[in-house]
């Protein structure tokens, strides 16, 4: 595994366009990252962590209008969020295309998305475009918070070609909700309290 200063960005986004798993930083842990329009990349990070098939791949992008792009809209209340909340550590949740949901191993028609509170993250999301990241760890064990803990838990294999050294990370996930025209559901408690979410959405339908 090779690791990567933080100037490296022209390689990370080469060995990703080339279809290799390339571990970065976020504002929560680091992330597992592959090019959604590379499938065996997108295995590999499933192979690297032990991550059961039924689990789908988060998504990570530059911008709101990134997002969008990917998955042609957004509900009313993913909106709100984002517009309160991104860049950040809270992922969504949304209706997406069946093809972009298959690719990421969704069987429903969603994906998670989110626009992650980091500068170099949304450096290198800006030139690759939106990226399946997930945390990167062994399934069921506790994620990496520094290139040295990825190196140590990925560079014995060959799934993981390199690791983007962003300096430590949080060891706070992301809180994870459903979003769609009825509202929100709290999936995963993490950074970000399902009260503040709720507040922001109340806020919102409050203004005249």
């Amino acid at each position: 595994m090779i690791v990567l200063g933080r100037w490296r960005l022209r390689t990370a986004t080469s060995l990703l366009g080339h279809g290799g798993v390339v571990a970065i930083p976020t504002d929560t842990v680091y992330g597992l990252a592959a090019r959604l329009d590379r499938p065996d990349a997108l295995e590999m990070i499933f192979a690297a962590k032990g991550r059961p098939s039924s689990l789908a791949l988060p998504i990570l992008a530059a911008s709101v209008d990134q997002v969008v792009e990917l998955i042609g809209s957004l509900p009313d209340a993913a909106i709100e969020l984002a517009d309160r909340w991104w860049p950040g550590a809270l992922t969504m949740v949304v209706p997406a295309p069946s093809d972009l949901a298959a690719k990421v191993g969704s069987a429903a028609s969603t994906v998670g998305v989110r626009v992650p509170n980091h500068p170099l993250a949304l450096k290198l999301l800006a030139k690759t475009g939106p990226l399946a990241v997930t945390s990167a760890n062994r399934h069921g064990e506790e994620p990496c918070t520094s290139a040295a803990a990825v190196a140590d838990v990925f560079g014995a294999g060959g799934d993981v070609c390199a690791v983007l050294d962003g300096g430590p990370s949080s060891d706070t996930g992301s809180t994870v909700v459903a979003i769609n025209d009825e509202g929100m559901t709290l999936l995963r408690g993490g950074a970000i309290s399902a009260e503040l979410l709720a507040g922001s959405l109340e806020r919102k339908h409050r203004r005249p």
